[in-house]
Formats: C-alpha cells, sequence, structure tokens
C-alpha cells in the first residue's frame, strides 16, 4: 500500500488530472444507451432485445467482410452464422471451418463469447476494472439478463462470471490442447481454445466437418468438453454458491441451486439411460463406449450446448424425441444454455402438485414459491411452446421435410442447443429466417416472450421479500 502512494504521488500532476477526468468521462456513460444506438425503454427487457440485435449487426458487418470469408457466402447465410453464434446455438448452414478465414472464424468466437456471457456483462467488467466504479448501469437490465434472485449481490455475480469463465475456458483450451495435439489434430492449440469457448458457452460451434464425431470413444474429449458444457448450462448462480460454500463457514446452499443439480442430474440420468438401452445405432459399442456415447448426447441437449459425437440423422424416433425433450428443458438460470429453464419446469410441475392437492399456495418440499415466480414460469412455458408448436407449424408448409425433422430443428433453434438431423443447410431462405427468429428469441427467453407481463409485474417483484426460498426461473 506504501509502495503504490508512493508511485500515485510521484506521477505527475498532469497525468493524474487526465486519468482523473477519464475516469470521471467513463463514469458518466449511460452504458446501456451506447450499445443499443440511443434506444432506451423503461422495460429492461425492450433494451436487453435491442442490446442484442445491435450485436447480430455488428457481427454481420463484420462477418462480410472479405478477408472474413475463404468462399463467397450468402446474405442469409452470414446473418445466419452471425445469430447462431450470439444466440450461442450453433446450428450452421455452412461449414465454418472451410468458408470463414481465421479472422472471420475469431469474430465468430467473440460472439459467442458475448452471447454467452450475456448482455452487457463484459463492457460492464472492462469499464469497472478502469473506473473502480460501476456506471450507471440499471439493475433491471443486469438482474434480467442474469435471472438472479434478489439475496445475490450483482457486483458479486458479475466478478464471478468473468473469473470461473476465465477459469473453466483456459482450463479448458489447456487439456483440449493435449488431446488434439496427441490426435494429429491440424493447429490444435487454436482448435482447442475456439472449442473450449465455444464448449463453455454452449454454443456447439465446432471446426471440424464432421463436429466432434471423430472423437466419439476418446474419453479425454467427450469429458472435457461434458465438464465445460456442464459448468456453463448450471450457470454462475451455481458456481457463486459452491465457492461460498467452501469458503463461507455454515453457509447452505441456496434453494435455487439444490433444484438445478436435482433436475439437471435426473433428466441426464434419464436421457442416457433411454439412449443406451433402446437407441439400435449405438448398439455397435462396446458396452463402455456405449455409455459414453448415451451420455454425451443427453448431455449435450440438455445443456443446450449442441455437439454430437454420432449422426443424429440416423437415431430412431423415441430416441429423437428423448432428444427434443431435452432441448425443450434445457439449462438452468444465470448460465450460457436456453430452453425453457429446469427451473421453469421444477415450477410448473410444483404448482400442478400444489393445485392438484387443492392447495392455495403453491409448495414442494416444505418450500413455499413465491407468487411472482410461479407467474414468471407459467409465462415462461406457455409462451414458449405456443412459439415451438407454431413455428413447426409454418415450416410445414414451406419446407420438404418430416414432421419430426422439423421439431427438433425449432427445437434445437429456439433452446438454442444447434443439434441436427442434417437438415440446417437444405432449408429454404424463409425457413432460415424462422430459424434465425428463433434463435433470436431463444437468446432473449422469457423477456421476449412476457415483456408486458413482466412491466406490469415490476412493482410487485420490487416490493416482495426474497428469503433462501425464493428461485430464479
Amino acid at each position: 500500500m506504501k509502495n503504490k502512494k508512493e508511485l500515485i504521488r510521484k506521477t505527475p500532476r498532469y497525468v493524474r488530472y487526465a486519468r482523473h477526468r477519464f475516469r470521471r468521462f467513463i463514469m458518466h456513460i449511460d452504458l446501456g444507451k451506447l450499445l443499443t444506438f440511443g434506444y432506451n425503454s423503461q422495460v429492461p427487457q425492450r433494451n436487453i432485445a435491442a442490446g442484442y440485435l445491435s450485436y447480430i449487426i455488428f457481427g454481420f458487418i463484420f462477418l462480410s467482410l472479405p478477408w472474413s470469408q475463404k468462399t463467397d457466402v450468402s446474405i442469409i447465410d452470414n446473418l445466419f452464422i452471425v445469430t447462431s453464434a450470439i444466440s450461442t446455438t450453433g446450428l450452421t448452414s455452412i461449414d465454418i471451418g472451410t468458408s470463414y478465414t481465421l479472422f472471420g472464424q475469431i469474430i465468430i468466437l467473440l460472439m459467442i463469447q458475448v452471447g454467452g456471457l450475456g448482455y452487457m456483462t463484459i463492457t460492464s467488467f472492462i469499464l469497472y476494472q478502469m473506473t473502480h466504479h460501476f456506471m450507471r448501469i440499471k439493475n433491471g437490465i443486469m438482474k434480467a439478463t442474469f435471472s438472479i434472485p434478489d439475496e445475490f449481490d450483482f457486483q458479486g455475480i458479475l466478478k464471478a462470471v468473468i473469473i470461473f469463465t476465465t477459469v473453466f475456458e483456459v482450463g479448458g483450451t489447456f487439456l483440449l490442447y493435449i488431446y488434439f495435439y496427441q490426435a494429429g489434430i491440424e493447429a490444435p492449440l487454436w482448435n482447442a481454445a475456439f472449442h473450449s469457448i465455444s464448449a463453455f458457452c454452449t454454443a456447439g460451434f465446432s471446426l471440424f466437418k464432421d463436429n466432434l464425431m471423430s472423437f466419439d470413444t476418446n474419453w479425454g474429449v467427450n469429458l472435457v468438453i461434458a465438464v465445460l458444457c456442464i459448468a456453463g448450462a448450471l450457470g454462475f448462480i451455481v458456481m457463486v454458491d459452491i465457492r461460498n460454500k467452501f469458503t463461507i463457514k455454515g453457509y447452505r446452499f441456496t434453494f435455487t441451486t439444490k433444484v438445478i443439480f436435482f433436475m439437471t442430474f435426473l433428466f441426464i440420468l434419464v436421457g442416457t439411460a433411454q439412449l443406451y438401452f433402446f437407441e439400435p445405432s449405438f448398439k455397435s459399442y462396446e458396452p463402455s463406449e456405449r455409455a459414453l456415447v448415451s451420455f454425451f448426447q443427453t448431455m449435450s441437449a440438455l445443456s443446450t450446448a449442441g455437439y454430437n459425437t454420432v449422426d443424429i440423422g440416423k437415431m430412431i424416433l423415441p430416441s429423437l424425441l428423448t432428444l427434443t425433450m431435452a432441448m425443450f428443458i434445457g439449462a438452468s438460470p444465470s448460465g450460457t444454455g436456453g430452453g425453457v429453464r429446469v427451473t421453469t419446469i421444477f415450477t410448473v410441475f410444483a404448482y400442478l402438485l400444489s393445485k392438484l392437492g387443492e392447495k392455495r399456495d403453491v409448495e414442494i418440499a416444505s418450500q413455499r414459491l413465491p407468487s411472482y415466480r410461479v407467474d414468471t414460469a407459467l409465462t415462461n412455458f406457455i409462451f414458449y411452446t405456443m412459439i415451438l408448436f407454431g413455428a413447426s407449424y409454418l415450416l410445414s408448409f414451406s419446407e420438404i421435410f418430416t414432421f419430426p425433422q422439423i421439431v427438433f430443428e425449432v427445437a434445437s433453434s429456439l433452446g438454442t442447443v444447434g443439434l441436427s438431423t442434417g437438415i440446417t443447410a437444405q432449408f429454404t431462405i424463409f425457413g432460415k429466417i424462422v430459424l434465425i427468429v428463433l434463435m433470436y428469441i431463444g437468446r432473449l427467453g422469457v423477456v421476449a416472450f412476457g415483456t408486458a407481463m413482466l412491466s406490469r409485474m415490476s412493482k410487485k417483484i420490487q416490493n416482495s421479500t426474497c428469503n433462501a426460498n425464493d428461485i430464479a426461473v
């Protein structure tokens, strides 16, 4: 501390004055309006929607530059890839490894990172490090972005997001580099970094033509990717809770964390069992390897990562339905994944049990769920389901594929998953536009569907007292 004060004292006065003026200038920036081209709304969800749209515009411009492409890529495909990256979906209408240069791939990776960490997160953290103050960032926007219960401190969450992301992505890059190098992969370090970031952000983008099918029985690659995907899907609420458990004496996990753990691993277990015992295309594998590919596909669908180590198009209908349900359920709130969210499914299940039991309040496991959380979960579930089937119905007019294939593709787009039966590139321009809209909506989540209701509920939410029994949805 003494050395720091001495260093500051020796700094020329004009330099200290310039730093002070720069910090004051940065602190007066309205970050929300800066990222949305001046647009500002009293409804946080609308600002988030405008923010992600601005990211898509910037990404599209950079990806359309001549030095971003190895071959001529159509406007619709550029827009499709950028939206898929920002939404961390991973659906691709072209092979990005052969269609884009290293510069273009870097742009895609940046879009994945920005989309995975959430609206304004990276920019907020950088400006905070520059000024040591949180600028004019609206708490409503950030809480809507991360879906955090009120007992969590946003400043702590923001720092935790950056720290955990860095640790997992750097660690994943190191381990994948070893496995890729051993496998003789070209440019192993770049491929390791790309797949590590893509996996933690549950994006599912791959620079390999067959995604990860060449590593279907490679335990090292499978487990590293799985850990990254699950960590990203569990979310930063869980990570902060785990950290607090080890650093704070007597700390107890929040109700949200308990629900996320239970629901996530329950669905992974059920999906893995179904694929292991009933998927005929897996029968050629040895029992241990069959367990690996069954687990990986289920994990990939539920975490909404979208990586595949087998040919999804060869699966039987029951297996496709299992993966479709997993994609519909999705990851947890405050994570990098999509879907309707495991906490939403849990809340809807609790609502049904309570109403069938003729209870006035929604209770489960001796816990009473706040009414506004239940309302939010039901709104999310209803709108999500309506859009899923509405888009499937619409695409059945324009596309030549079977209805199960269309539903699978729609669930993958809306859930920001990226799994496909291999038909994405064959969609019509109209079909690709529909998928683009679905990926955008999927990235916004409930904020895109329940904006009006959430606005009316804002006072109720702000006036409600939250405790450890609260649950994020």
